[in-house]
């Protein structure tokens, strides 16, 4: 039931304005100012109807009162017996939500603070759909960001980065339904692990941000960052299976406020260096910022077959494995090195498109999409490919018997081009050589 706070020092006015409202809404009642800030300090009602003159203070300085102590604009609706429109015209432009003349009817009473409290209920929709994401209730980016310079400023407490480590297996295996469940999982574990006066964000993806008023204990950062890592694998556990092993917890970078600073942008880059160490030293854990850190102090906790799921290829498809130059390198120099282990000849294969006579306008940089698309469907699962210039693609074929081998797969490879319509604008040239030569 909403809650409206009455104020008029005319005793009759009050008893009869309190008669009209009691039997739809649960209300206060003061004659006087002073005695309606105490009560809306102690009740904080939804509206406030007030009497616009009344001694030693009007209505219109109590709402200004009230307002600077809570920091935000608070409903009013006055009555006043008085008929200058001037009256009525400075409590609208000092923010009163609408005016009643006294005497006035039930009805119409009713019906206007109704319209008031439904205005209220919009305007905060509106304002939680704008500073809320959607997915976990949690505080948005943007209102995080515009809440934490402010709380940075004159608060003592702890800034934490969290991320959710491992959450990309979740969607890769389980697919992403099953990964926004996790993600407000770990939303309402992190509301547990908090206080209601905590702030508590979502920066995006798996990554969330909190400040924790009055905690700069290491014993009490530590014991929040064990709840989270322990719940966010029983809640996994209920949502996936027991079998489930995907090495989900929780890395927390913290910085002290204000030891550290009171600039929201420079305490996060700390935050955030804090959370680095964290990540480099196995997860699943905190760090605490410090100008000379040392990042041999956290623990590692991950088991073998949880690192294991971490390096492995997810969601694995048929074709030639396609990767970035440097990682192809990593990759040629590897086996270049151990190529005497294998009982067939690795292959190095350079493919060079060309334009043809009949190239027109189309450009290198959509055919070459079309062609990795082409290597990646002809080629084999132990092949690595990798686009090394704008025109020119690089081969690594694992699993050769030379100048035969070579030969169908290049045949291959022109036959599946041919079917691609880019191919009447290029064509390619092909060099290859086995590690061996």
């Amino acid at each position: 039931m909403k809650k409206i706070l009455i104020v008029d020092d005319m005793i009759v006015s009050l008893m009869i304005t309190e008669n009209m409202l009691a039997g739809q809404y649960k209300t206060f009642c003061a004659s006087s100012p002073e005695e309606a800030m105490e009560v809306y300090r102690k009740e904080q009602p939804d509206m406030i109807l007030s009497d616009f003159r009344m001694p030693g203070m009007t209505g219109y300085e109590m709402q200004i009162e009230l307002q600077n102590e809570f920091h935000k604009k608070i409903p009013f609706m006055f009555m006043t017996a008085d008929k200058s429109d001037e009256v009525e015209s400075k409590g609208f432009d000092n923010g009163a939500m609408d005016f009643i003349r006294k005497p006035f009817k039930p009805e119409v009473l009713l019906r206007r603070v109704a319209n008031i409290l439904r205005t209220v209920d919009e305007i905060h929709d509106l304002t939680k759909v704008s500073t809320t994401d959607a997915l976990t209730g949690l505080f948005n980016k943007g209102s995080s960001e515009e809440e934490l310079k402010k709380i940075c400023k004159k608060s003592v407490g702890s800034l934490m980065m969290i991320d959710l480590d491992s959450f990309k297996l979740v969607n890769d295996i389980h697919g992403h339904a099953m990964g926004d469940k996790i993600l407000i999982a770990f939303a309402d574990i992190l509301r547990a692990a908090m206080r209601s006066t905590d702030l508590i964000g979502r920066m995006g993806g798996d990554e969330f941000v909190a400040f924790c008023h009055g905690v700069h204990e290491e014993k009490a950062i530590a014991s929040k960052a064990q709840f989270i890592n322990e719940k966010i694998t029983e809640a996994a556990k209920q949502l996936m299976g027991e079998d489930m092993n995907i090495p989900l917890g929780a890395s927390i970078g913290c910085v002290l406020v204000p030891q550290a600073g009171t600039d929201f942008v420079e305490l996060y880059k700390k935050a955030d260096k804090a959370l680095y160490i964290v990540k480099q030293n196995g997860k699943h854990g905190y760090n605490i910022f410090s100008e000379d850190a040392a990042e041999d102090k956290i623990e590692t906790v991950a088991t073998l077959a949880q690192i294991e799921m971490i390096l492995s290829e997810r969601n694995e498809k048929k074709g030639a494995f396609i990767l970035p130059f440097e990682s192809f390198r990593t990759i040629y120099r590897f086996l270049k090195r151990t190529r005497e282990g294998y009982g067939k000849t690795l292959c190095l294969v350079l493919l060079s498109l060309k334009r043809t006579s009949e190239g027109g306008s189309l450009k290198l940089s959509v055919a070459a999409e079309s062609f990795t698309e082409c290597l990646k469907n002809t080629l084999r699962r132990g092949d690595v490919v990798t686009q090394n210039s704008a025109n020119q693609f690089l081969m690594l074929l694992s699993n050769s018997d030379g100048h035969h081998d070579m030969t169908k797969t290049l045949g291959r490879i022109a036959e599946n081009w041919g079917k691609f319509p880019e191919s009447k604008s290029f064509y390619f040239s092909q060099e290859w050589q086995d590690l061996d030569s």
